[in-house]
């Protein structure tokens, strides 16, 4: 059982390992912040993402470079949107998405799939079924971080359907540890977008009342 999950590690270099090893630590670490509304979801996101650039950018796993260098600079702007306020209230509290809103992330989800397709295709990445999910999962990604960094409610579901596909997807790549972040990641996105609607809710009751 042992062999069948971790025999790619024995080629690979030791520092690559633990590095993979500290990236998921401050991922887990990362969403569990973000479920909690907690605003080091940003600075222990920006560990993460920076070792998993350099690993993927190592690995030549460009779709996955460009999703964790997009989070590095989405997690700088959303550690500075979450932190502004008006007067002692916070500015963007968790609420849900707009229609704006949606039309906005509806054309990131297409531009962003459109523009990795082109790089694979100039690099000549289409050469395994998963280059083909890459696409489609950073599209997914993208839109996801995106929400979140705008406090929007529903960037838990996209997390919750790009974590549930990044489970199969990173074990056939043979990043077996960063597999298992993402089951990890998707049990706590469930319960992060039932925190977060419960939020949203008794805002609006407050409201109401």
């Amino acid at each position: 059982m042992f062999d069948y999950f971790f025999a790619q590690y024995s080629t690979y270099p030791r520092l690559d390992v633990y590095l993979e090893i500290i990236a998921v630590i401050f991922g887990l670490l990362s969403v569990w912040c973000a479920k909690k509304d907690n605003i080091w979801v940003f600075p222990t996101g920006l560990v993460s993402t920076s070792i998993f650039v350099y690993l993927l950018w190592k690995w030549v796993l460009w779709g996955d470079m460009m999703i964790n260098a997009y989070y590095f600079i989405m997690s700088i702007y959303g550690w500075y949107h979450w932190t502004r306020k008006k007067g002692d209230e916070v500015a963007f509290p968790i609420s849900t998405i707009s229609s704006a809103e949606k039309r906005i992330a509806i054309f990131l989800f297409i531009f962003t799939v459109a523009f990795v397709v082109a790089v694979y295709h100039f690099f000549d990445k289409f050469t395994t079924w998963y280059a083909y999910v890459d696409t489609f999962i950073t599209g997914i990604f993208f839109v996801g971080m995106w929400l979140m960094a705008k406090r929007k409610v529903e960037n838990w579901i996209f997390w919750i359907i790009g974590d549930v596909i990044s489970v199969p997807l990173y074990f056939f790549k043979g990043y077996t540890f960063t597999s298992f972040q993402y089951v990890v990641f998707t049990i706590v996105a469930i319960f992060g977008y039932l925190e977060w609607k419960k939020i949203s809710n008794n805002r609006q009751t407050l409201k109401v009342l």
